[in-house]
């Protein structure tokens, strides 16, 4: 797994939490970094380089360990996602003078450029089978998820954003707390969000908390050992 330091080392470990981290990026970055997605063949990394303006750049893990620029403008790009299939990148940039998605051709993301998103949009998500584009819109404490039907192939062809649903979901509006606060289950059927509490549709908070002591005894009482 990759995680960032507040002091912008990028780091990876073992997803069971085995053995210690290593830093895959300088220990004192002049640049601060900050992963964002791995290449399924695992010889990429996308990062967010910058302070204020973002960057995106693309870290080699092969022997000769580097980063390289990906995208660099004079505006600000965030939120990176890597297509399944390893063809497309997804990401967010505030060149229109708002945040929308767009998508480029990888690794050679100069050859072209297409806008997604057309009123808004950040933190996009692929399906696990590349044929969705997801990304939120966001308006007040309300966040929509809309999602883009794509034609698989070996060139870009994508439908109309269409929105699944809307609630009080938590995200960032500004800042480097960037990241996507939501996923999609593998058969893209379910989501997975962080909602805020209190809500009418939730359940009241309990306000009291119950202990239970000698509970392994009653366990042998109710479930006698064979």
């Amino acid at each position: 797994m990759l995680f960032g330091s507040d002091n912008g080392v990028v780091f990876w470990q073992a997803a069971d939490g085995t053995g210690s981290p290593e830093a895959l990026t300088e220990n004192a970055p002049t640049t601060p970094q900050f992963p964002y997605a791995v290449s399924p063949d695992g010889s990429r990394v996308i990062l967010r380089e910058g302070s204020g303006s973002y960057d995106l750049v693309v870290l080699l893990l092969g022997n000769d360990r580097r980063t390289e620029p990906l995208i660099r403008t004079p505006f600000t790009e965030l939120n990176a996602e890597i297509s399944p299939a390893g063809r497309w990148l997804a990401y967010e940039s505030n060149e229109s003078g708002q945040r929308e998605v767009y998508v480029r051709p990888f690794p050679n993301v100069s050859a072209v450029r297409w806008q997604v998103s057309g009123n808004g949009g950040t933190r996009p998500l692929w399906s696990r089978n590349g044929r969705e584009l997801f990304y939120m819109t966001t308006a007040g404490a309300e966040a929509t998820l809309m999602s883009v039907p794509i034609q698989p192939g070996a060139t870009w062809s994508a439908g109309t954003p269409t929105k699944l649903f809307s609630g009080r979901f938590f995200f960032t509006e500004t800042g480097i707390g960037e990241g996507r606060t939501y996923d999609v289950s593998p058969d893209g059927r379910r989501f997975l969000m962080i909602k805020e509490a209190g809500g009418s549709d939730q359940p009241a908070i309990s306000t009291s908390l119950i202990v239970v002591q000698n509970w392994f005894t009653e366990l042998q009482q109710r479930v006698p050992v064979k």
